[in-house]
């Protein structure tokens, strides 16, 4: 916002998680544990009780050999000084109790 003309900048932590990372830390930050069955499409996270918590949907399974997304925030840095203050951790916390009170309120 306060720099001298318009551009493009690439914002993020410069880190790679997976789907997976992040729904187990989600789960863990509501206080419940999930175990992973199975694999590929076949996948599914399942609760202590055995309940399906998650499972793959074809329609949004990628493949394990395309190439990870990392944010490369060097131009920002640069140009802004500006640099990610939130963890990855953090920012799951952040959203995992948004949802959840949101969903008290409902």
């Amino acid at each position: 916002m306060k720099y001298e003309k318009p551009d493009y900048f690439v914002l993020g932590t410069g880190e790679a998680h997976t789907v997976k990372e992040f729904v187990e830390e989600a789960f863990k930050i509501a206080g419940i544990k999930i175990h992973w069955e199975g694999s590929g499409l076949d996948e599914k996270g399942i609760s202590d009780d055995r309940r399906i918590l998650v499972k793959v949907n074809k329609e949004f399974f990628r493949p394990l050999d395309t190439n990870p997304f990392i944010a490369d925030y060097s131009k920002a840095k640069r140009l802004l000084n500006w640099y990610p203050k939130t963890s990855f951790r953090d920012l799951v916390k952040i959203m995992v109790k948004y949802d959840i009170e949101n969903y008290k309120k409902a």
